[in-house]
């Protein structure tokens, strides 16, 4: 918390009753309340915060922001209550702009990225293409903030006053170049909405999250946030029309004054940026690529065709940004893949490579077998499952995905969470009733391994970086590439 105080109308904010008192920051989580800060009682997914309103006063909150339904729920302990009340119409709106008053400066330069997959890679890329061009950069998302500065991660989109506070250090710390990944729930519930990229990145749209949001068109509009309402109204958005959603994304703001639209492409003939030819090997790939109409040929170590086009996402980033395009272009030979993103986690001593990817969609699944296919002489293995409490309508998709794009399936736990893992497991199945079944996660690791002939791949999806399982309320330790290695040592007599 910033060691200084401010007055309510100072944060942008106008109290319904009380004055317009000095706080001495800015709180969520009633837990964290000091004397003499303002709390902010949000809307919830299960409980509205106004419900701790009465505690948060108790423990000496000076001041409440909440919304017309909080005001009405808190009534009772706001009743002759020495506190300021502010009333908004968009609670979690407001404090995103007050917590970027609160903590103040921010990086000169900020690029976002927003897509059902690859917005990890992008926002990594972008911040190794400007350290490659000698420039201090971060990239801030899943994985936490990495690059010249190091934190780890809470959410894909860091809630408002984590997000701020981070900006002021990165400020502070002479960085000015940030990439961030802007989720679909960070959106939707404003946690960047004081933010202002100056370049903003869609990848693709495809099923996901609908638990949350319902329907695709509410999960598109809340994507399309972005470039709607967050990003600079003289900046550029760098759009994929190859994905369906991205082309009604482009044709809607191609009509936008003072935006530069950048279209990327590996099919789409209209493309500022498009790969126009590739060759796939091993290790990597060569494309030809033409940039604003020049051609530039490029080589990649890395595995997958979406992996180029989250390079090339990056680079627009990054250009539009104001780096030089032929500068840029140079480094792009440099990228290393993310962590858990198509990473080579072990080989076995027949040459049978093991990937893990964080692929948990009915599309990223198919996209990364697909992927996967030029590079693979033999068969391609798969060792999947679904995450409990998460979208039902996603897992028997899921299983068709992998049915219909691997030669061997190892259907397996993810993360249960809350819900029985063979209920889970049954639904994946109805896509793909021909799966090898075995529950246990590091069992099913194994059997995939030990099953790699010469010439054969393996894809261990959908935990990608993480180092933990969710079982109930419990995380066990369990990390896909750890397993891995743990495998292939242990078949091999090197354990």
């Amino acid at each position: 918390m910033a060691n200084h105080t401010s007055t309510l109308s100072a944060l942008g904010l106008t109290p319904r009753e009380g004055r317009d008192v000095e706080v001495t920051g800015l709180v969520i989580d009633s837990r964290k309340i000091e004397k003499g800060c303002l709390f902010a009682a949000l809307p919830g997914t299960q409980v509205h915060g106004a419900s701790y309103v009465g505690a948060a006063i108790e423990d000496g909150a000076a001041a409440i922001l909440t919304d017309r339904e909080g005001a009405i729920l808190a009534a009772d302990a706001l009743s002759g209550a020495d506190v300021a009340l502010v009333v908004v119409e968009d609670a979690r709106a407001a404090l995103a702009h007050a917590a970027n008053l609160w903590f103040g400066a921010v990086p000169e330069t900020i690029v976002a990225v927003t897509g059902t997959n690859g917005k990890t890679s992008v926002a990594s890329f972008a911040r190794q293409i400007w350290e490659a061009l000698g420039e201090p950069a971060v990239n801030i998302g899943t994985t936490g903030v990495e690059g010249s500065y190091t934190a780890p991660g809470i959410h894909t989109t860091p809630d408002p006053l984590t997000l701020h506070r981070l900006l002021a250090e990165l400020k502070s710390e002479g960085i000015d170049r940030v990439a961030m990944e802007a989720s679909s729930h960070g959106l939707d519930q404003r946690r960047m909405e004081a933010v202002r990229p100056c370049a903003a990145a869609f990848t693709n749209l495809t099923q996901d999250h609908l638990d949350y949001h319902g329907t695709m068109e509410a999960y598109f509009e809340a994507k399309a946030r972005l470039f709607s309402d967050l990003l600079l109204d003289q900046g550029s958005a760098v759009i994929n029309v190859d994905d369906p959603y991205g082309r009604r994304l482009a044709d809607a703001l191609d009509e936008r004054d003072g935006l530069e639209l950048i279209r990327i492409a590996q099919y789409a003939e209209d493309a500022e940026i498009r790969i126009t030819g590739r060759r796939m090997d091993e290790t990597g790939q060569d494309l030809l690529v033409t940039v604003w109409g020049q051609p530039r040929r490029i080589r990649l170590d890395l595995i997958g065709a979406f992996q180029a086009m989250n390079v090339l996402t990056a680079a627009a980033l990054c250009i539009a940004a104001g780096e030089d395009p032929d500068a840029v272009v140079s480094v792009l030979g440099e990228m290393r893949g993310v962590r858990g993103r198509m990473q080579l986690a072990a080989r076995r001593e027949n040459g049978a490579p093991v990937y893990v990817d964080y692929s948990h969609t009915p599309d990223s699944i198919e996209t990364a077998l697909k992927a996967l296919r030029p590079h693979v002489l033999g068969r391609l293995v798969i060792v999947f499952g679904a995450g409990g409490d998460r979208d039902r309508t996603k897992r028997p998709l899921m299983g068709k995905a992998a049915a219909e794009n691997a030669d061997v399936l190892y259907l397996t736990d993810d993360n249960p969470r809350s819900e029985d893992p063979d209920l889970i497991r049954a639904e994946v199945r109805q896509g793909c009733p021909d799966a090898i079944e075995v529950a246990d996660r590091a069992e099913a690791i194994l059997r995939a391994v030990d099953a790699l002939e010469p010439g054969d791949a393996l894809l261990i999806a959908g935990k990608g970086h993480e180092t933990g399982q969710i079982v109930g309320d419990v995380v066990y330790p369990f990390d896909d590439v750890e397993q891995a290695s743990v495998a292939v040592a242990a078949l091999e007599g090197r354990a």
